[in-house]
């Protein structure tokens, strides 16, 4: 297509020609990486385009008539990278996290996966735990040699009960790398008609729900992604609570926003500023005990004595139809995120499966550190070594994961 192969790692302006007809279909950029010193150990040929549409799609319409070409496959690339050794398991959900990320706070947590973050770690652990494994094993098939030490499996255990400490400390922040890649759930939820939609809207500054003066007008729950500081957030508009509704798709809405609330990290409770009698977030504890629930006071701006604009004791006081007090809840909201998300190092744990892998090998770990207290066999104690080992081996992918490679590497988009 360019009539030449450029010189190797060294961008080349070439013209780049339809081999069937010849026809000029771009001036773009050329490089050329031979195996095995490229991303996939293969030769690889890559050419810069420009990006229009049109000449986007003679390129690849040029490419797909020579003999042997076709599309790669979703994750295709990365997974011949790594098959190639060029990145492990955990480095490969980074890229996959990094391609999705929609915050700074993501992007900062995938690029540490992406950069060997957990990896690195694990390989760590690794071969701590060949060590204490080789040092149990030479107890076991030299016991017999006088110059072989009575002490090896103790020191075995102590290099098991130290990799186990830090799983453990790894482990403990799962929950929350977990959540930055799902981004937090905020739950706007209250009586019908008291500004839900209209807060939705004005955090999300655009209308992304209608909004009516009549009671009701929210009927199922509306999604909207935001960015709100470098952290993900989940805003979700539920439907109202009217507790002496008869109709059944206004029961259906309710029986929706209380399945939104009881999975929500965080319950924004609206009630109504000329309503004294309204109930406060904190009557719904029942419904998710595990989340914060804030009370916000809408329509300040319809009373006759308007209160001070203050927040305090997760009590907001508000105007979403004028903004009044909208950004100190907004600074809140934005500070509930840090802390439930973390403010600066990203958590090594990011994904459920490497989650359990780790669970494996901690359990592992465990039972070796206690049957080696309990004076058992060492053999039984070697075996949970390799066990720990295993799981290790699955969390980078070196060995059995032929299961779950389809799932990783179908997230990528088509090429990558």
């Amino acid at each position: 297509m360019i009539g030449r192969v450029p010189e190797p790692r060294r961008a080349t302006l070439a013209k780049v020609r339809d081999p069937a007809t010849g026809a000029l279909l771009d001036e773009a950029l050329a490089l050329w990486f031979p195996g095995p010193k490229s991303e996939t150990g293969e030769d690889l040929a890559e050419l810069q385009t420009h990006g229009g549409r049109a000449v986007i799609a003679a390129v690849l319409r040029a490419l797909g008539a020579l003999e042997g070409f076709r599309l790669a496959e979703p994750g295709e690339f990365t997974r011949r990278a790594f098959e190639a050794g060029r990145l492990d398991l955990t480095e490969v959900e980074g890229l996959a996290d990094l391609v999705a990320a929609e915050t700074e706070a993501q992007r900062r947590q995938a690029l540490g996966q992406l950069r060997g973050l957990l990896g690195e770690r694990a390989e760590d652990w690794r071969e701590r735990l060949i060590e204490a494994l080789a040092l149990v094993e030479a107890g076991i098939d030299f016991s017999d040699e006088g110059d072989v030490p009575k002490d090896l499996v103790p020191k075995a255990i102590e290099i098991a009960r130290a990799v186990e400490r830090e799983v453990a400390e790894a482990l403990a922040g799962a929950g929350r790398g977990e959540r930055l890649r799902e981004g937090l759930w905020v739950a706007i939820a209250g009586p019908p008609n008291v500004g839900k939609s209209t807060l939705l809207n004005r955090l999300a500054r655009r209308e992304a729900a209608i909004v009516s003066p009549h009671a009701g007008t929210t009927r199922d729950v509306i999604e909207v992604h935001l960015d709100l500081h470098g952290y993900p957030v989940n805003l979700l508009d539920t439907a109202g609570f009217n507790e002496s509704s008869q109709d059944p798709v206004e029961l259906e809405g309710m029986k929706r926003a209380r399945d939104v609330m009881a999975r929500a990290d965080l319950v924004l409770w609206m009630i109504d500023a000329r309503e004294s009698s309204a109930r406060s977030a904190a009557e719904l504890v029942a419904l998710n005990p595990d989340a914060v629930s804030w009370t916000v006071v809408n329509k300040i701006d319809l009373l006759d004595a308007r209160p001070e604009i203050t927040s305090a004791s997760g009590r907001f006081f508000i105007s979403a139809a004028t903004g009044a007090g909208v950004d100190d809840l907004i600074a809140a909201i934005v500070g509930f995120a840090g802390e439930a998300l973390g403010h600066t190092e990203p958590a090594l744990v990011t994904r459920e499966r490497q989650r359990a892998c780790l669970t494996t090998v901690s359990g592992a770990l465990g039972e070796a550190v206690a049957r080696a207290g309990q004076g058992a066999g060492e053999e039984l104690v070697a075996e949970d070594l390799r066990h720990a080992l295993a799981g290790l081996g699955r969390l980078t992918g070196r060995l059995d994961v032929e299961e779950v490679l389809d799932v990783i590497f179908r997230e990528f988009c088509v090429g990558k």
